[in-house]
């Protein structure tokens, strides 16, 4: 471990932190947009949200538990908890995996795409109205390819 007293710290320049807050504005606003705004129009959480979003549109809607992990980037105490209360909820299956004995396999119930398609319509004019509405076509190219280089690079580095 490095101690502070030897280490020199890379400070950021003033635009990088005025770049860096307006992220972190812009990623926490729009996480607190979703989960107000799924609270109030639907029954879901936005992590429920998501979780349905992945097995719904699975063609088989079934997706392995360690899939879903990989794509969702949590930790698996977070994700077993969160498909247990969404299992009780009705919401879900959580099922052996035929190809693997201590495999889980997740599957969507009727309910849960039940309230996964009453959800979407609402919580989609949110997410266009607050955010795609409010891009130029270069600027959504941006976006993406701004999400395309730091998501794989955060992987990497074993923070996500």
């Amino acid at each position: 471990m490095t101690h502070p007293e030897t280490t020199e710290v890379n400070w950021l320049t003033a635009e990088e932190q005025r770049v860096w807050r307006s992220f972190l504005a812009l990623s926490r606003g729009m996480q607190t947009a979703i989960d107000r705004q799924l609270a109030r129009d639907s029954a879901l959480s936005g992590s429920e949200y998501e979780v349905l979003v992945l097995l719904s549109e699975s063609p088989t809607g079934v997706v392995r538990s360690r899939d879903l992990l990989g794509e969702l980037g949590w930790e698996r105490s977070r994700l077993s908890h969160l498909l247990s209360r969404m299992a009780r909820r009705g919401l879900l299956e959580r099922l052996p995996c035929d190809s693997d004995a201590r495999g889980l396999d997740v599957r969507v119930t009727p309910e849960g795409r039940g309230a996964i398609e009453a959800a979407a319509p609402g919580h989609l004019e949110m997410v266009r109205a607050a955010l795609i509405d409010q891009l130029t076509p270069q600027e959504m190219d941006t976006l993406r390819s701004i999400a395309d280089k730091v998501v794989p690079r955060v992987k990497d580095m074993g923070l996500c």
